[in-house]
């Protein structure tokens, strides 16, 4: 394996084991969030990881267009436009990154994330943050599968 791809690769296992390791927090944050429905800040706190989460996804794409060099020209839709492409395959270029269960998931994410940073005097419910960290629960093994299939057609 070429010293590029390896420190690809290697780039890629990083900012994977972030992504697991903030899913794992919000997992123990979700859960205190259903014993005290009431606490603002737990929910606020549950809030800005899953916002962190979605961008760590971001990271990890990132890497991928820019090792690939398939950049992403219109600025103004560049979060979806980055979202769509990691399900493409691209011919002679590289191979597709998710299948349709985890992009559905993340750009449900991917949206929250949007309001929540756009949204400032917004109050959040907890109901709803809690429902959207269950449906981050339910991405971590289709995602799993799509980043090793993605990594074996890379090696």
């Amino acid at each position: 394996m070429e010293k590029r791809l390896k420190i690809f690769v290697a780039e890629l296992e990083a900012q994977r084991k972030e992504i697991f390791k903030l899913h794992s927090t919000i997992q123990e944050k979700s859960k205190r969030l259903r014993s005290h429905p009431d606490d603002e800040d737990l929910t606020n706190s549950l809030a800005y990881k899953l916002h962190n989460l979605y961008s760590a996804y971001e990271d990890l794409f990132k890497l991928i267009a820019r090792f690939f060099e398939n950049q992403i020209a219109d600025i103004s839709g560049y979060h979806s436009e980055l979202l769509n492409r990691m399900k493409l395959q691209i011919e002679g270029v590289r191979p597709e990154l998710l299948a349709d269960e985890s992009f559905m998931l993340l750009d449900e994410l991917r949206g929250f994330r949007h309001v929540f940073r756009h949204a400032y005097s917004y109050n959040l419910d907890a109901e709803r943050v809690i429902k959207l960290s269950e449906k981050t629960e339910s991405l971590i093994a289709p995602f799993k599968k799509d980043f090793e299939k993605f990594k074996k057609k890379i090696l």
